[in-house]
């Protein structure tokens, strides 16, 4: 078995390192966009983080993992009910990759044709939104997929819902994750209505620092060559990292996010020429998530600070007049707005 690279060994890449934090936190922010430079952990970061997060309590035999405490039941999840059979069992997190070109019957699932010919019966065969309810769905070179399998992105992430109408088949299914999505910009952009639907978005940049360089080939060389021992290593801030993030969790609730601080955000938002509404929501979410982590009873306007540019570099409208980035033009708001 395979074992994944920590995510407290990850050198740097502060941004996106609490980005992923803030997504784990509050999956309704909508998904973490990461874009930039190749070879700067953006897939390890992922997949560590989904390595240290706790078991998930599932329906037993359920081929979607179902929450037992979910108000709602699948198709599986009703048939159990209805044979008295429902058991629990503790899962990992799942983290799906979705290749760029992979077939829509492979993404959305599909008639089992061995099934379907050997004994003549219809059987929904899961695809890969299936496998990623509850947990995460990682699209790397994001920028690359294909317009199609865009266009069910969209949908699904919109709904929640997985709707099957093929083949004689007809059925829905939960399909809830968490959507990351990672490239080189300067391979192409994203569509801007797949780049709307995720809530966060951060860029990685090779650094440039000769001792933060040198860590991280240490860092990984240590690891390829024991990989056990790196990990025990580090075993325990990872531990620290998992009690972060269920506390986090806990007090999400609880989180007090004041009239004045929804002012600032569409006053932020406004300033900016955020398109739509989701500017506000994500900052909201984002930024209760962030006191949640640093176990503030109500969010600040540091907190909106801290998550402003990743809330909504990619939410604005290009400036030809304007050749700074995005991020420059959200802090120089913020600067003028807020001191």
């Amino acid at each position: 078995m395979s074992m994944t690279f920590p995510f407290s060994a990850i050198v740097a890449q502060d941004e996106m390192k609490l980005a992923i934090l803030i997504a784990a936190v509050e999956p309704a922010i909508g998904g973490l966009l990461v874009l930039g430079d190749r070879g700067t952990g953006k897939s390890t970061a992922v997949r560590g983080l989904a390595a240290l997060l706790p078991r998930m309590r599932a329906v037993q035999g359920c081929r979607y993992h179902c929450d037992p405490a979910a108000s709602s039941a699948c198709e599986d999840c009703a048939r159990l009910k209805a044979a008295g059979r429902i058991k629990t069992e503790e899962l990992p997190v799942p983290v799906v990759d979705l290749p760029l070109g992979a077939s829509e019957d492979r993404v959305l699932g599909a008639l089992d044709l061995e099934r379907a010919l050997s004994q003549g019966i219809k059987v929904f065969e899961p695809g890969l939104l299936a496998r990623a309810h509850r947990g995460f769905l990682y699209i790397d070179e994001v920028n690359l997929l294909e317009d199609h399998l865009v266009d069910l992105l969209i949908d699904v992430a919109a709904s929640g819902e997985n709707v099957i109408e093929r083949e004689g088949l007809s059925l829905r299914h939960p399909a809830r994750f968490v959507l990351v999505g990672s490239g080189n910009p300067e391979e192409g952009d994203l569509r801007p209505q797949l780049l709307d639907r995720f809530g966060l978005s951060v860029e990685v940049r090779t650094p440039t620092a000769i001792a933060q360089r040198v860590e991280v080939v240490r860092r990984r060389d240590a690891f390829e060559r024991d990989p056990v021992a790196f990990t025990t290593l580090w075993a325990k801030q990872d531990i620290k990292v998992r009690r972060q993030i269920l506390q986090a969790r806990d007090r999400l609730a609880d989180t007090v996010v004041g009239d004045a601080i929804l002012h600032r955000a569409a006053e932020l938002c406004v300033a900016v020429g955020s398109d739509g509404l989701r500017g506000e929501l994500t900052l909201m979410r984002a930024a209760r998530a962030l006191a949640a982590l640093q176990a503030a009873p109500e969010v600040t306007q540091e907190h909106l600070r801290q998550i402003a540019v990743p809330a909504l570099r990619h939410r604005l409208r290009r400036n030809p007049l304007d050749d700074t980035s995005s991020g420059e033009r959200i802090e120089r708001a913020v600067a003028e707005l807020w001191t």
